[in-house]
């Protein structure tokens, strides 16, 4: 299985504060990751850095063997959701995923996006606005925004926040399909590694911006 992203001795600084230090690994298509640390321990800030919206202070980022450290071409084919959700307030989900569809190199059809919110526990046919949307909701249509055009690679920063029980089940089972029916690469961050070692192929843990590796099956026992 070739390589997929690969970080070479990656750091990155905030004003002189090391927040990445000499971060190495490589990732395979078709699995699924797991990066676990508390809030503020790197893992957005490597999300960001994959996905293009943030560069490296030194170190190298590969993507598919093409060195993205300091390109400025946004990667194609992936889905993200980092940090909170941003949604314009006034208009329903289904309306915020076709503005954001509009915006696609490879838009879908409305059924499409419709069926994005149906995986993921929502109406789509439901026309309050998202202001009006619980936390657990909001989640929910940031996640459908992420996989709404197909992309590849799917990276998820926190995707069970405000999730009760039964979604994280919900969720769980579409991650799992996403990878083994579509080959989808998918990288989950989580403060709980109870939220996602069950999925995971392989777990990183991240504390004071150094990153360590423990492979685990995917029923979260170590191998």
């Amino acid at each position: 299985m070739s390589i997929y992203i690969k970080f070479e001795n990656v750091c990155k600084s905030f004003r002189h504060e090391e927040v990445l230090k000499h971060v190495n690994f490589e990732l395979k298509k078709g699995q699924i990751y797991g990066f676990v640390g508390r809030n503020g321990s790197g893992k957005t800030v490597i999300f960001k850095m994959i996905t293009g919206l943030m560069r490296p202070s030194s170190g190298q980022i590969f993507l598919e063997e093409v060195n993205m450290t300091h390109s400025k071409q946004f990667p194609k084919s992936i889905g993200a959701l980092i940090e909170t959700p941003g949604f314009i307030s006034h208009y329903s989900g289904l309306k915020n995923l076709k503005i954001l569809n509009g915006l696609s190199e490879k838009p879908v059809s409305l059924e499409e996006l419709k069926e994005s919110m149906r995986l993921v526990g929502l109406d789509p046919d439901n026309k309050k606005p998202v202001r009006t949307y619980s936390l657990g909701m909001k989640q929910k249509l940031g996640i459908a925004q992420a996989v709404m055009n197909k992309p590849d690679l799917l990276i998820l920063d926190e995707p069970m926040n405000g999730l009760d029980e039964e979604s994280v089940k919900r969720m769980r089972h579409f991650f799992k399909t996403l990878k083994e029916e579509h080959g989808v690469t998918i990288l989950l961050a989580s403060h709980n590694k109870e939220d996602i070692q069950i999925l995971c192929d392989e777990l990183f843990y991240i504390a004071d911006g150094t990153l360590r590796a423990q492979k685990e099956t995917q029923a979260g026992v170590s191998a």
